[in-house]
């Protein structure tokens, strides 16, 4: 029998070898390396089949299927018939088109081909769902990609400029010291000029701030004390004295109420860095030659692909 110790000892291997094979890096090498016997496969059959077309009891299962879902039934034998003769075709058209080398040279058809490849590393990323520890991490370490917006709460007293003229520094200096021998809580559409802003604003996110007045005013907006009012501060309409009664800076969210971003963000990680890691070993099968011109700027990253 066992003893307690090879127990605990096996008890604690079982977390970490299934917390290997669910590694998604470690999925995503696995099927490049099946993708790499299978091409290789693949070559081999082409070129023992050369003359050959082949539709296997398969491939019209699967033209059945398709036809199926997008019709909500089963092919007719005419309608079957249909489809394996199109399929024929399109096998020889696309053998002959590849013999010719157009494949080669032709953008779309490279895009696409690189598209689907890389759909398969996504559809292999997504196998893992991603923890709640792991989501956490994420969350944590990119906190400021989460954060929610700055929203100040403010009064404002409209100057304007064509209408003061010159005296509208003298004016507003006069108004602002009177209303700050007052505790904040007035009217401010008493003051001031006529405008079509409104005078009071609650929770007014910085972003929005700064599409309405300007961001040279959002940003002074950002840095008024709250209590008192300001200085004259210029927007895109004229002047404006200020009296902010609260400023809420941006908090990070707790994961349950933005599980699905953060999810989504996860996964998409996961497939660049799984992507990267995929093409550094594809990389490995070739000799890379890059001939610059000799006025073409050269990044840092091309050294070494020689």
């Amino acid at each position: 029998m066992e003893s307690d110790e090879d127990a605990q000892e096996e008890a604690h291997k079982v977390p970490t070898i299934r917390r290997i094979l669910t590694e998604p890096l470690l999925h995503f090498l696995l099927l490049g390396a099946v993708i790499f016997v299978v091409s290789n496969m693949l070559d081999r059959e082409q070129s023992d089949t050369k003359g050959t077309i082949t539709v296997t009891q398969t491939r019209v299962e699967g033209l059945a299927a398709k036809f199926a879902r997008a019709w909500q039934r089963p092919p007719s034998a005419a309608e079957l018939n249909g489809l394996i003769q199109d399929f024929i075709r399109e096998e020889a058209a696309v053998r002959e088109a590849t013999a010719l080398g157009i494949d080669r040279n032709d953008t779309v058809i490279r895009r696409l081909l690189r598209q689907r490849l890389e759909f398969v590393a996504e559809d292999v990323v997504a196998l893992t769902e991603p923890s709640d520890d792991e989501l956490n991490a994420y969350l944590h370490a990119h906190a400021d990609s989460f954060r929610t917006e700055t929203r100040i709460s403010f009064s404002q007293v409209f100057f304007d400029p064509q209408r003061r003229g010159k005296a509208l520094a003298t004016d507003a200096a006069q108004l602002r010291a009177h209303l700050n021998t007052v505790d904040g809580q007035i009217d401010a559409a008493m003051f001031g000029d006529t405008t079509l802003l409104d005078h009071q604003f609650t929770e007014l996110p910085l972003s929005t701030a700064t599409q309405m007045f300007g961001e040279t005013f959002a940003m002074a907006l950002h840095k008024q004390i709250p209590g008192q009012w300001s200085e004259p501060i210029a927007s895109s309409f004229g002047e404006h004295l200020l009296y902010v009664s609260e400023i809420a800076p941006g908090t990070v969210p707790e994961l349950g109420q933005i599980r699905d971003v953060v999810r989504r963000e996860v996964l998409n990680a996961r497939s660049i860095q799984a992507l990267d890691a995929y093409y550094a070993v594809l990389l490995q099968r070739y000799r890379v030659n890059i001939d610059m011109p000799p006025d073409a700027p050269v990044h840092d990253r091309l050294v070494g692909l020689r």
